[in-house]
């Protein structure tokens, strides 16, 4: 598309001719509060006066990390209680797979089909889709995928396994939500074989589906979960959150099992800092719910074969292809900015920030339905 971007507020962009665009996609989940809330801002320009770049390897406390790491097990299970901060969702996959294999002393690992948890080599590993894997191989052995949903497929689960990992919701498929008797089976069922869950939270997390994380939607905890996106309040951020006797394996055998340059950079933290308390302060996963079923009441048209939403994921699928890009360049012309998902090229992707209003709801949805 190309579109030359010269401002972004809220909700809202502007390119470099004045055009508005209603913005569905934040950044692919990443700003949850906005574009450039102002709270945001003022936090990254008070880390700036005091320092940016030190050093992370733990010869020098940052308060900012430290501060962050708090404010996240606060709002989490007990278990979830030692935060390793990483640059990306990509490389926060890769840690906890290395975390997996080192605390287990066991090599397979296991993901399901149409999962998306990054395009690193080892995460790409363990992607759910031949198409994106196939050009890169060979890749890392000892993977096996799963069918998401399925419950015959759980017995693949053995004591051979390192770690099971999922998304909490099936993004890049078009937003697949999981059976809650399925889901409690697959804990149940990493419980007894003593294998790690990793649950990919880096697009789903921080209220994007109504709730602060989506697995407290299942009445399930993993051993480790990953976050991204979201996590930085537009700053580049990623992490992998475990027990703290689960993350001390990488303490040792060798020392410094896992190590990064620029995770947890503290302008970052102070960024993701502040928009998660602009996100429980403003209290802005109480809307979510009600703005979704607004999506779904305006949503209606006979080109339109489903729509599929969990909160503000939502994927609105067309026959094919060809349709569904011809809605998306249509809507660009009419100031509405959206795209497809990777596994699923024939759904409308809706992943708003989480402040939309109503009023803006109302406008791109009428815009949807008359270009179809």
């Amino acid at each position: 598309m190309a579109l030359e971007i010269a401002k972004a507020q809220g909700s809202r962009m502007w390119d470099v001719d004045g055009k508005e665009f209603i913005d569905l996609i934040g950044g692919i989940s990443v700003c949850n509060v906005g574009h450039r809330h102002p709270k945001v801002v003022e936090a990254i320009k008070k880390q700036l006066d005091d320092y940016m770049h030190i050093m992370v390897y733990g010869e020098l406390v940052q308060s900012p990390q430290v501060q962050y790491a708090k404010l996240l097990t606060d709002h989490l299970p007990k278990t979830l209680n030692s935060v390793f901060y990483t640059a990306s969702g990509s490389e926060a996959t890769e840690g906890a797979m290395k975390l997996a294999k080192r605390y287990t002393g066991r090599t397979q690992m296991i993901s399901f089909k149409n999962s998306y948890h990054g395009s690193t080599q080892g995460a790409l590993s363990i992607m759910g889709d031949e198409y994106w894997r196939n050009a890169f191989r060979p890749l890392l052995p000892d993977i096996l995928q799963l069918n998401y949903n399925s419950f015959d497929d759980l017995e693949q689960i053995t004591e051979r396994t390192a770690c099971v990992i999922a998304e909490t919701i099936q993004s890049e498929a078009g937003v697949i939500t999981p059976e809650k008797d399925w889901i409690t089976a697959l804990r149940k069922r990493c419980t007894e074989k003593r294998v790690l869950l990793v649950l990919d939270e880096i697009q789903c997390g921080f209220g994007r589906n109504g709730s602060l994380w989506a697995f407290e939607q299942f009445n399930i905890v993993p051993d480790i979960l990953l976050l991204g996106k979201a996590l930085g309040g537009g700053m580049p951020l990623g992490a992998f959150i475990a027990d703290k006797k689960i993350m001390n394996s990488l303490t040792h055998d060798p020392v410094l099992g896992h190590i990064n340059t620029f995770g947890g950079h503290p302008v970052c933290c102070a960024a993701g800092m502040s928009a998660m308390n602009v996100l429980l302060e403003e209290n802005l996963i109480a809307g979510v719910k009600q703005k979704e079923q607004l999506f779904l009441s305006l949503l209606k048209h006979p080109s339109i074969k489903a729509v599929r939403s969990c909160g503000l994921m939502i994927a609105v699928e067309f026959e094919n292809f060809e349709i569904n890009k011809k809605v998306i360049d249509a809507l660009v012309e009419q100031g509405v900015f959206t795209d497809w998902f990777l596994f699923a090229s024939n759904c409308l992707r809706i992943v708003p920030p989480l402040v939309i209003t109503e009023e803006e709801i109302k406008i791109a949805c009428k815009k949807i339905i008359e270009i179809i």
